[in-house]
């Protein structure tokens, strides 16, 4: 089962970034070549039947597996990137974070409007980001095809916030 194997994976690191907080880490995961494939495979076979025109990967651990998803589902991949590390001509979104806010950009051209965009990333906690991805996804004419990510913080209830945007949410090894 894909949830065992990326918890025997993961590593907790304690008290990072700020005392108090668990860790998550997922780079035990990329070093095993097996393992990562198992969780492209995971996410394809959970997505048959969603139509997907673009992956947006969140910066930036979403690229890690956004790219190769994409690449797998034979479509585009889009960076959803923090401000000011885009080059291009770029659409922002402020969000609220628990101190103070934060920006995202993409690219105008990241895709067509009215396009079904999944929204990668490798962790879902209370959903702040993602949140903010589909707002700035549905400003640019975008359709939220669905979430997927490699590990949920399910006590953090991200999956409810995130629910009324779309049905489709993949977390692979939940909290």
């Amino acid at each position: 089962m894909i949830e065992q194997q990326i918890k025997s994976a993961i590593r907790d690191i304690p008290d990072f970034p700020k005392p108090g907080i668990v860790f998550k880490d997922i780079t035990p995961i990329l070093k095993d070549p097996a393992l990562c494939i198992n969780i492209v495979d995971a996410f394809v076979e959970q997505l048959k039947g969603i139509r997907i025109d673009v992956v947006a990967g969140v910066e930036s651990r979403g690229f890690l597996f956004g790219l190769t998803l994409a690449n797998r589902l034979g479509v585009p991949f889009v960076p959803v990137r923090k401000a000011g590390k885009l080059p291009f001509t770029i659409k922002q979104k402020v969000y609220n974070l628990e101190y103070g806010t934060a920006t995202i950009e993409m690219h105008t051209d990241a895709f067509e409007p009215g396009q079904h965009v999944l929204i990668h990333d490798d962790l879902l906690a209370t959903g702040g980001t993602v949140t903010a991805a589909s707002e700035l996804i549905n400003e640019m004419g975008g359709i939220v095809a669905g979430f997927s990510f490699v590990v949920g913080l399910g006590f953090l209830n991200g999956k409810e916030r995130i629910a009324p945007l779309s049905n489709n949410i993949i977390v692979l090894a939940d909290y």
